[in-house]
């Protein structure tokens, strides 16, 4: 009697945990003078956790979770738009406008990063470095002039401007 509870609990084990008992090419089961055989039921199917039976109109587990962690079933995109609704054109990178200056000789400048972040715990020299700016190099001036407009590039005259003796590039070989 233990012995016939102990049978069907590995059968019900092995039913649920079994892999696939059918070879991947299994030969056709047409057999000669009859119609298609029945495809035999699987031995184990894959189920989400916390899922006993899919109901209709019942949410999967997987779409509760992707709203928590969208940076796994999502990659990482410029939001460039190519075509605007009201007028068809293409519009800049807000943030791109925002973190970088355009310098007119065609290179982008930025800030270091984390110049503003936990200052209490770095010292003096430290906050004078990530004060200063950075030239980006050639591959990201090329990806950043695709992300704004020509608005941004064309030459603009401010007064008292600090940038003025950085937009003409002298005494270098381009």
């Amino acid at each position: 009697m233990a012995a016939a509870a102990a049978r069907g609990a590995l059968a019900g084990i092995l039913r649920r945990w079994a892999p696939r008992a059918l070879p991947l090419s299994a030969p056709s089961a047409r057999c000669v003078g009859h119609g298609p055989a029945p495809a035999p039921a699987p031995l184990w199917t894959p189920r989400l956790l916390g899922e006993n039976r899919p109901r209709a109109g019942t949410p999967s587990v997987l779409s509760s979770v992707t709203p928590l962690l969208p940076s796994l079933l999502q990659q990482p995109a410029r939001s460039l738009t190519y075509c605007s609704l009201r007028k068809g054109k293409r519009k800049s990178v807000k943030s791109v406008v925002k973190r970088f200056l355009r310098l007119h000789n065609g290179l982008w400048v930025r800030r270091k990063s984390g110049y503003k972040k936990k200052l209490w715990k770095k010292s003096a020299a430290r906050k004078k470095r990530l004060r200063e700016l950075v030239l980006c190099t050639r591959t990201q001036c090329k990806l950043l002039d695709k992300m704004t407009t020509s608005f941004w590039k064309r030459r603009t005259w401010y007064v008292d401007d600090p940038y003025q003796k950085y937009h003409d590039r002298t005494n270098l070989r381009v």
